[in-house]
């Protein structure tokens, strides 16, 4: 961890969430070692590096889909990791997660979809809940498609009807994988603005992967790099003081991609 922005591991964890002395491996091979960073509310904090590095790997050790090889996953200093099952129900169903494909049924509406974690975690009528999901449709600014179903938008619609489902039991943390995967600039610039959007009049905190550059420099108020090299991490920072400063020329020269081109 040589820049001075890393965590120190032997901090006591106090931020919404906090990780300390991560490894994760799959049997014998380790993926990634000794990573610490901690992330603050209303942070939109990113989750970057090279295809294979583990990013979408970490972003499932965090959900608690994948055990830890070693050590331990925070959130508001209460631990993840070692909790039971009912303290980790308790933050699960703080979360909102939305994966690569936007995860929708095909054979529900959108208003369907939304649906779905309202009529299982919540006792709202069946008015209630349609009400609900148009209006989470219509923050992500899909207002009048409640009754489209998954085929008849596009790619850029369906990466924001999947995370009006992610917000819709309000979590306090938003997970986010490749959210330009599969978008034209266009649409990956709306989907950048739409997180800026929802983490400034929700508040909500957001945690990213994605190796795109515009968007980390877009919307990151803080990221970590994952290094294939070392497998560890070995920088966390803004984006902009890591390009500009690091010491590290894999981080240098991931954030630099393409300026030889455009000068």
């Amino acid at each position: 961890m040589s820049d001075s922005g890393m965590a120190a591991a032997n901090s006591p964890p106090s931020d919404q969430i906090s990780v300390r002395g991560l490894t994760m491996a799959y049997g014998d091979f380790v993926v990634m070692r000794d990573i610490n960073f901690d992330v603050s509310p209303g942070e939109v904090f990113v989750i970057m590096g090279g295809s294979g590095c583990g990013k979408s790997t970490l972003m499932r050790h965090l959900l608690g889909m994948i055990e830890p090889a070693r050590g331990e996953i925070f959130y508001h200093g209460e631990s993840f990791t070692k909790g039971d099952a009912d303290v980790r129900d308790s933050y699960l169903r703080r979360f909102g997660v939305l994966f690569q494909g936007g995860a929708l049924w095909s054979s529900m509406t959108l208003a369907e979809n939304i649906a779905l974690p309202l009529e299982e975690y919540t006792e709202l009528p069946a008015s209630d809940v349609r009400n609900v999901a148009s209006l989470k449709l219509a923050l992500v600014g899909l207002r009048g498609f409640e009754d489209y179903y998954p085929s008849e938008i596009s790619g850029g619609m369906r990466k924001r009807a999947g995370l009006a489902r992610a917000m819709a039991l309000d979590p306090e943390i938003l997970f986010v994988d490749e959210p330009s995967a599969g978008l034209d600039p266009i649409s990956s610039h709306l989907l950048d603005e739409l997180i800026l959007e929802l983490r400034e009049s929700l508040g909500t905190t957001f945690v990213v992967v994605t190796h795109e550059l515009a968007s980390i420099f877009a919307i990151a108020t803080k990221a970590i790099f994952l290094d294939t090299t070392t497998r560890t991490a070995t920088a966390l920072g803004h984006p902009a003081e890591l390009r500009d400063h690091s010491k590290d020329p894999a981080v240098r020269a991931f954030l630099r991609r393409g300026e030889e081109e455009n000068e």
